[in-house]
């Protein structure tokens, strides 16, 4: 067993980062400046968006997406239950309706069959007498879970037909691909509007510690840049700069969603090792598939052939039949004390995620039960993910498959 802890996803920052962090100091712009310009400019250019706001997180860029498009109260929002509560928060945030829809069972992304359905029956509501006044339906939310794209042409096609905004949560999706596209450019694909937020939290692939990333159509884009600094007038922030003026005007009730010249600073150079860093996610993962493949009590995630997975999670699920296990125990039983023995064995783990419906706020206001989403709640039940960082040494990746295969011998039927 390992005599250390092995973290679940610890932020690879490296000599490089520090010393970009220490000029930033020493250059005086230490908030909004030159750095988080070149940022938006390389991070565009990665993903092929035709431009980009730097953050203060990619529930920001959630958020000013919604408010950006318009959407408010009364209208209504297509997501996905298999998600982290921030992609619905926002929903809740600008006063619309987060209306969830089941996910399908190899990514767990949004089934866009679901979708379809959703979308029916919220129309026959509507046309209903009897029914108490319903809202417009506005945006899909689709969330590319763990890293594996949404099955986003048919998306992209319900969304067309029906005059609906995407708004994508690509959190964990820098820099997945679907049909050879990236995600982020799929707003050169359709004559829909598509805006696609990511997220540079410290376990991210690419991190700054807090941050995020909008990247949109111009018009969309400069409308959200206007809610970003506190409504106030394009290039705001120049007006301590030689070349700015005290006066600026005030346009928007906006937030206070910036990001920072020190955040920039370290996902400038995050963004030079990122094909670095997932060479390696991809050989860790290539181990990782291969061990427990062999394993009939585990189920290993899936890549579609259209699809490059960003592999920012490695999510694992159990065949909760072949443990043993009580009759009597709760159905996440066996997945828990999976857990607590990897812990016990020095190896961290996490689950991704525990599904909206069933979070108090949501299932007391809505009045959700876990079985109304039964993909979702039954894949959660038995879901956890392993360690997966470009840190991980050879050592640690042997630590890892040992741990599990011990904790499966010893949890044999």
């Amino acid at each position: 067993m390992r005599e250390r802890f092995l973290s679940f996803s610890p932020p690879a920052i490296g000599d490089e980062e520090i010393a970009e962090v220490a000029a930033a100091l020493r250059s005086g712009w230490i908030s909004t400046g030159p750095r988080v310009a070149q940022f938006e400019e390389a991070f565009a250019s990665l993903v092929g968006a035709p431009g980009a706001l730097a953050l203060s997180s990619g529930t920001a860029a959630l958020h000013l997406s919604l408010v950006a498009l318009g959407i408010g109260p009364g209208d209504v929002v297509i997501t996905t239950p298999m998600t982290f509560c921030s992609s619905v928060h926002v929903i809740e945030h600008v006063g619309a309706r987060p209306l969830l829809v089941d996910v399908e069972a190899d990514t767990l992304n949004i089934a866009p069959a679901r979708i379809r359905e959703a979308i029916d029956t919220h129309a026959r509501t509507l046309r209903c007498r009897a029914a108490k006044p319903g809202g417009r339906m506005r945006a899909i939310l689709p969330v590319h879970l763990h890293g594996h794209p949404c099955d986003m042409d048919p998306i992209l096609e319900i969304a067309r037909a029906h005059e609906l905004a995407v708004v994508e949560d690509a959190a964990h999706a820098l820099p997945a691909r679907y049909q050879g596209r990236m995600v982020g450019s799929n707003d050169r694909v359709t004559s829909t509007p598509v805006l696609s937020c990511f997220s540079f939290y410290a376990t991210k692939n690419v991190t700054t510690g807090e941050g995020g990333m909008l990247v949109a159509n111009p018009t969309v884009l400069d409308e959200a840049r206007l809610w970003a600094l506190h409504g106030m007038s394009r290039d705001a922030y120049k007006r301590y700069a030689a070349e700015g003026s005290w006066f600026y005007d005030v346009i928007r009730p906006g937030f206070k969603y910036n990001m920072s010249d020190l955040q920039a600073a370290i996902g400038l150079h995050q963004l030079d090792k990122l094909p670095r860093h997932q060479a390696r996610r991809r050989a860790i993962v290539g181990r990782y598939q291969e061990a427990f493949g062999q394993y009939e009590e585990l189920q290993t995630p899936v890549e579609r052939q259209d699809c490059e997975h960003a592999w920012h999670v490695y999510a694992l699920r159990l065949h909760r039949e072949r443990f043993r296990s009580g009759p009597a125990e709760a159905p996440t039983a066996v997945r828990n004390q999976f857990i607590e023995h990897l812990k016990g064995r020095n190896i961290g783990t996490s689950v991704h995620f525990i599904p909206i419906h069933l979070h108090a706020y949501y299932r007391e206001k809505y009045g959700y039960k876990p079985e109304d989403f039964p993909v979702a709640y039954h894949e959660y039940t038995r879901l956890l993910s392993l360690p997966l960082h470009p840190g991980m040494t050879d050592l640690d990746v042997d630590d890892v498959i040992q741990a599990v295969g011990d904790v499966i011998e010893a949890s044999r039927r």
